[in-house]
């Protein structure tokens, strides 16, 4: 029964906020959690995520999305918690990734992310939720958001981890995200 109240108590300040000329907010799965209303956007140009993750997160690496991992040995710190700036390597099969950079921690099991040329054709997908659904809780497996179907996409995907930028290029691509719109 609370857990009832409290999802429409949240459906409805979601939508007065969104009235208000506050921006959309998105109550995902009912869960409570708020954030700007996953969209995809046509860009410019045509993206693939590999440059859009290069200019977003400042991390430059050189490859195709499935290479990054490991190339990033030794280059920057790579590990297992997602953090704001960091660069998620997703496996989407055999010699073949994708990249995504984050751009807020919902939760220790719930990121919202930024990227290019995800199940489309070279378009920006904005505020995109990633849910981990790892038996252990440790970014390994994750579902990406499917906004046109509005809801988590059924596909489980391989995550390598997460690349950090260095310290000076995190102060950069903290820059970098608050202007990823007007690039647009």
């Amino acid at each position: 029964m609370r857990n009832a109240l409290f999802a429409s108590t949240i459906c409805l300040l979601s939508t007065c906020v969104a009235c208000a000329g506050g921006g959309a907010h998105y109550a995902s799965q009912g869960k409570g959690h708020l954030y700007a209303k996953p969209q995809i956007v046509a860009a410019k140009k045509y993206l693939q995520c590999v440059p859009y993750a290069r200019s977003q997160s400042g991390v430059n690496i050189k490859g195709d999305a499935w290479t990054w991992w490991q190339k990033s040995k030794g280059k920057y710190a790579r590990g297992r918690d997602p953090s704001a700036g960091a660069v998620i390597v997703i496996e989407s099969g055999r010699r073949r990734g994708h990249l995504a950079v984050v751009a807020r921690v919902l939760n220790e099991r719930e990121i919202v992310v930024n990227h290019a040329n995800w199940l489309n054709r070279g378009r920006v997908h904005m505020d995109t939720p990633v849910v981990d659904v790892s038996p252990r809780n440790d970014w390994s497996q994750v579902r990406v958001w499917y906004t046109p179907g509005d809801q988590y996409g059924t596909s489980i995907y391989a995550a390598k981890g997460f690349i950090y930028p260095n310290d000076d290029v995190l102060r950069v691509s903290s820059n970098a995200m608050q202007s990823a719109r007007s690039h647009l």
